[in-house]
Formats: structure tokens, sequence, C-alpha cells
């Protein structure tokens, strides 16, 4: 229990402190990491990319979202279906609406589809090494470890923490992609 009670007091300390980043500091730190994770031969190369809708401070995709889909790309967002998220192919944003936790999701007549490419990872704060923190909900682990995907967290540089308690269904994250760097972590 120690590891989850550490695990939400960093939670709660690294999103107080992406939750003062100022608008326009979000912006110019998005648009930074829109730029890089296209050097990310996965990432530009990948045909099927799921990336999701940003809540909060999180980093926007809204323009990531419209650069794919402008590319011919095929886009998924995440829909949660009880316990587990699944992934739903969207053309244009029309195709969203208020879901869970009020999260733009994909309208029901979106098709499934988990077998991606690639996918932008929502991340509270991560480890170079790639043991990510999420909102402690679980659902990326639990779809992840059914689905092998190449995965990037996108995130602001001080999100990035020297250690984070990793639990047995935590998966590691391959990229970490922030305003200023590219990190490829170990496996």
């Amino acid at each position: 229990m120690k590891n989850n009670t550490e695990k939400e007091s960093l939670r709660n300390l690294l999103l107080e402190k992406r939750d003062n980043t100022s608008f326009d500091l979000m912006k110019i730190a998005s648009e930074k990491i829109q730029k890089k994770i296209k050097k990310i031969y996965a990432f530009k190369n990948a045909q099927k990319i799921g990336v999701y809708y940003p809540i909060g401070s999180e980093i926007f995709t809204q323009n990531i979202i419209q650069e794919l889909l402008s590319e011919g790309k095929e886009v998924f967002l995440p829909k949660v279906i009880g316990e587990k998220i699944e992934f739903r192919k969207i053309t244009e944003f029309s195709d969203l609406e208020m879901g869970m936790f009020d999260i733009m999701e994909p309208k029901d007549g979106c098709k499934v589809n988990n077998n991606l490419d690639v996918i932008l990872v929502p991340t509270v704060g991560i480890s170079p090494a790639g043991v990510r923190l999420g909102y402690g909900h679980g659902y990326y682990d639990k779809f992840l470890a059914e689905n092998k995907i190449t995965t990037i967290s996108i995130t602001l540089e001080k999100q990035i923490v020297k250690n984070i308690p990793k639990s047995e269904h935590d998966i590691i994250i391959d990229w970490i992609v922030t305003e200023d760097k590219m990190i490829q972590t170990q496996r």
C-alpha cells in the first residue's frame, strides 16, 4: 500500500506543478512537442495512431490530431467502456462527444480498432526510464498489457522525475517527448 500512497502524493504534486503552467507556455510547449514527435520514426511512419483529447493542463493535442487527419493518417481516440478503454477511429472533431470524466471521446458509431501502430499516452509524470505516472485508473496500463504498441509520452520537461515507484502492472513507455528533448527509454 506504501507504493500507492507514494504515487498518490507524487501525482498530486506533479498535477499542481503542471496546473500552474500558463496557457501561453503550454501552447509553446505543445507546438515544440508536435514538431519533435515527427522525428520519431515509429510516429512518422505510422498509419494508425492513437491520440488522446487533452483535459486540464495536459499537452494540447488538437493540432496534432488535425495535422494527422490532414495527412490522411488514421486517428483513434480512447473511449472508456466499463473498466477498460478501446480506441475508435475519428475523421473529424465532430466525431467526438463528452464522455467519462468529462473527456471528449469518440461517439458510439465510430469504428473500434485497437491494433494501432503508435499511441500518444497522457502523462502526469514519468521517469527517464519510462515508468509513467497517470491518473491512477490504470486504463492505459490494462490496454497496453493486451496490445503491443509503440508508446510515446508527451509531457512537460518539469514532469520528468528521477524516480517513480513501479507497480508490477505498469507498462514502460518507449519514448518521452518534452518541449526540450526526446528520450528513447532503455528496454
